[in-house]
């Protein structure tokens, strides 16, 4: 149905080197990345940080949809995604992402919108993908 691309180019090798990212729709394009941005705090990006970027909006667009499909017309929904790597036995590993939800939809069950929050945690398509665990916290204002 759809395909999305992006390219990575890494010059030199481990933590000397130096990469670049971009993405097909060009909102990324050259986006410095290195051991240091993905490991250090230093300026730049890194796949896990992308990858929490990639989920939070994926989950949250999944969402917005069972509300609008019950008749609800507002709604502010607003997910942080935490990505967690660790160093194991077998290299790195994506563990975990843990969302955190802030919700405003007026006039909604709060019971309902548990429901409708944990099945879009489940069924967008990055939760899918993600080989880890995926927590789900929310608010409801």
């Amino acid at each position: 149905m759809t395909t999305r691309t992006a390219t990575a180019r890494y010059e030199g090798l481990g933590k000397d080197g130096k990469g670049s990212l971009s993405t097909q729709s060009g909102v990324l394009k050259d986006q410095f990345y290195a051991f240091n941005t993905r490991f250090g705090e230093d300026p730049g990006t890194n796949p896990e940080e992308l990858i929490a970027a990639a989920h939070a909006g994926c989950f949250t667009m999944a969402l917005s949809f069972a509300p609008a499909r019950a008749g609800f017309a507002d709604g502010t929904l607003e997910t942080r995604a935490a990505v967690k790597l660790e160093q194991g036995d077998g290299g790195f590993t994506i563990t975990r992402s843990d969302l955190t939800l802030a919700a405003s939809v007026p006039g909604i069950d709060p019971a309902r919108f548990a429901e409708i929050a944990a099945e879009a945690k489940a069924n967008c398509p990055v939760s899918k993908l993600l080989n880890a665990e995926i927590t789900l916290t929310h608010t409801l204002s």
